[in-house]
């Protein structure tokens, strides 16, 4: 039976990255990621897996990151048995994100129900509970990098782990499926790839030689330039400057877990220096706060770790992990600083502080990472004048600023880079982890440059299957069920239609130059309604 694999997520969209591997005697996962972005792709977590979580014997985990690890505890909820088999700090962080991940699920679900309560709509269930993940934690297995491993799980493959770095633990997985008598094939899947100027990992590695890659795309279309940590301490120093407003904020929204740490890391660095003024930081992520605690435990495998460490012990970082903590930054005069997840203002607590600042010229909101489709992140850096948060209409007058030197993602001539060390390719490259315009212009490169045959630059659809084989070109197979709409869950959808239609109706009814105006254009919407 030959090597088949399943793109069950991150499939011309940037989250969710699942791929089911099968042999005639194992079935494996690496990694089980949950959807992020609009809400049509959040739906996508409620589906149906497109297997039986029983029959799978293993997973192997690239990283921690929830758009990676964060469908585990519904896989075991759903009964998975097999070991979740992943490096030490990804297994130490899982250990305190996906709890948390289930937290945020119940408390989101909490207020939906509150909702449909009051809209005589059914209630809908949590995809799983902190619970769930507490008890889908016994299933993980830490193993080292850099050495080939078998398991009594998964005869006739190896794995080996190498180091991606794109965050703490993060690794590219390397697997080798050996049949008597057969020449082995050997699959490369990339996980999330670091950029060459990181400031805290070593830049990504791997093996060469192999048959098939599946490569992460997120910033496939760009060439950022490699700004060294000198220029983005300068830069960020300037936009604190600039924010300082007496009286006013500066919002950074930021993932709870590497992005938090590296952004402490620089600020209490210039601050300490006198480079930018003095000001509380407050970290207000419980999760941020437990992660921190991680990358204490685990500064030695950072580059700059005992700098890091010294600095993520600062009295100037005032960590806020209960509610009413929370509420109490409100009450903080002058100047301060607020780190909150998440990093593309699609949930957590910076919404809460984006609610109380984002209509102020006073408040500066700084957006440190990738921006999905249709997430609030995506709007801000798109500049739009007014958004909705929880329902309400604000908007926005707060300053915009991006800083993109703290992307843990290569761009696509690094990208390019780490495939040209891999070759040759003597099968098929596959592009995952990114958007349509990101994968095409990564395909063309590659193509461009020579690093895959013509025509075996692939870009898998949700759930499409290929069969694998040494150095030939994948097969593709049929595939009886497919979940909804895969080509276009990953884009903006009628929720985010809506929300532009309610604030341009808002808007037009505002501008109206008087009472009367304003009936007219309310009673020619109620025509347009009632004529559809």
């Amino acid at each position: 039976m030959p090597v088949t694999v399943r793109a069950c997520g991150a499939a011309r969209t940037v989250t969710g990255l699942s791929l089911l591997f099968e042999t005639g005697r194992a079935r494996f996962l690496v990694d089980c990621g949950m959807f992020q972005g609009p809400k049509t792709l959040k739906a996508l977590n409620w589906e149906p897996f497109p297997y039986n979580p029983r029959e799978i014997d293993a997973v192997l985990l690239t990283h921690a990151h929830i758009d990676h690890s964060g469908l585990l505890p519904r896989l075991v909820k759903e009964g998975f048995r097999g070991q979740i088999i992943a490096t030490p700090p990804t297994v130490d962080l899982c250990a305190v994100m996906l709890p948390d991940s289930g937290h945020v699920q119940q408390m989101e679900v909490e207020n939906l129900n509150r909702r449909n309560r009051r809209r005589g709509r059914a209630e809908v269930e949590p995809i799983y509970t902190s619970a769930d993940a507490i008890a889908a934690l016994r299933a993980f297995r830490a193993v080292p990098m850099d050495r080939w491993l078998e398991f009594p799980s998964l005869p006739g493959i190896r794995a080996r782990w190498w180091n991606a770095g794109h965050m703490l633990g993060s690794a590219s997985i390397e697997l080798e499926f050996s049949e008597d008598g057969a020449a082995p094939l050997r699959v490369l899947v990339s996980g999330d790839l670091g950029p060459d100027c990181s400031a805290f990992h070593r830049d990504p590695e791997g093996p060469d030689a192999i048959d098939h890659v599946f490569l992460e795309s997120t910033y496939g279309d760009e060439d950022k330039p490699c700004v060294d940590h000198a220029a983005r301490r300068d830069r960020l120093a300037g936009i604190v400057q600039d924010a300082a407003h007496p009286g006013g904020a500066l919002l950074i929204p930021a993932f709870a877990v590497e992005r938090t740490q590296e952004i402490c890391w620089d600020l209490v660095t210039l601050m300490q220096s006198g480079r930018i003024p003095m000001a509380p930081i407050m970290v207000d992520s419980p999760l941020a706060i437990r992660a921190t605690e991680v990358f204490l435990e685990h500064a030695a495998a950072l580059e700059n770790g005992h700098s890091v460490k010294r600095a993520l012990r600062s009295p100037l970082l005032q960590f806020t992990e209960t509610v009413e903590q929370s509420r109490r930054i409100a009450e903080v005069e002058g100047f301060h600083i607020v780190i909150a997840g998440s990093g593309m203002c699609d949930a957590g607590r910076i919404r809460h502080h984006l609610k109380r600042w984002l209509w102020s010229p006073d408040a500066t909101v700084l957006l440190t990472g990738f921006q999905a489709e249709g997430t609030l992140g995506r709007l801000l850096r798109e500049g739009k004048e007014e958004v909705r948060i929880q329902g309400e209409t604000i908007r926005v007058r707060a300053a915009i600023r991006e800083i993109r030197d703290y992307s843990g993602h290569a761009d696509a001539p690094e990208l390019a880079a780490w495939l040209r060390a891999r070759g040759p390719v003597t099968g098929s490259v596959f592009l995952v982890h990114g958007e349509p315009p990101a994968m095409e212009a990564l395909a063309e490169r590659i193509a461009a440059e020579g690093l895959a045959a013509e025509g075996r630059v692939i870009l898998p659809v949700l759930d499409d299957a290929y069969d694998l084989a040494p150095a030939t070109a994948p097969r593709r197979r049929e595939v009886s069920h497919r979940r909804p709409d895969p080509a276009q869950a990953g884009r903006p959808d009628w929720h985010n239609a809506r929300a532009a239609l309610l604030l341009a109706i808002e808007e037009a009814i505002e501008r109206a130059p008087d009472d009367g105006a304003r009936r007219a254009v309310m009673a020619r919407l109620r025509g347009a309604l009632e004529a559809g």
